[in-house]
């Protein structure tokens, strides 16, 4: 089950760009380098990259800190999802996939692949220490997925 366009929007109404109700992602991160299919960037730090190369890697959605100014660049139709604070809508996201997948069976379903590189940076903040955990598991979850089709 696939993080989904009306999720977002369940959690963070403020947003600019297409609304397409069908629109899934496949990748969450904070890194614009990395390869992101129908990716949703999430730059939680100066070191995240810029929204462009996001895009260039496969990011179709992202969620933007509203005090820091879009890019000229971005299409009028690409998705940005606002809020006060990118990290604990980052916490917020993760919690609310988990309660999504929670009691599915992952092995059945296609899952949303979350990719944060920078660790260190959720580790810090103690609302959202939890995280990295939540990372931990859901990449054990996927490993678990990939595993099993393998046989």
């Amino acid at each position: 089950m696939y993080l989904l366009f009306n999720d977002l929007v369940t959690l963070l109404s403020d947003f600019k760009g297409v609304r397409e109700a069908d629109h899934f992602y496949m990748t969450v991160t904070d890194s614009a380098a990395e390869d992101q299919p129908r990716g949703l960037f999430i730059p939680l730090s100066d070191d995240s990259g810029e929204l462009l190369d996001a895009i260039t890697n496969g990011a179709v959605a992202a969620i933007w800190d509203k005090e820091k100014p879009v890019p000229r660049y971005t299409p009028n139709h690409f998705p940005i999802f606002f809020t006060e604070t990118p990290l604990n809508a980052a916490g917020e996201l993760l919690r609310f996939y988990f309660k999504k997948i929670d009691g599915d069976k992952v092995k059945d379903m296609n899952v949303t692949k979350f990719v944060f590189l920078n660790k260190k940076l959720l580790k810090e903040n103690k609302e959202t220490y939890d995280i990295a955990v939540m990372l931990e598991n859901l990449s054990m979850k996927n490993t678990n997925n990939n595993d099993e089709r393998r046989g």
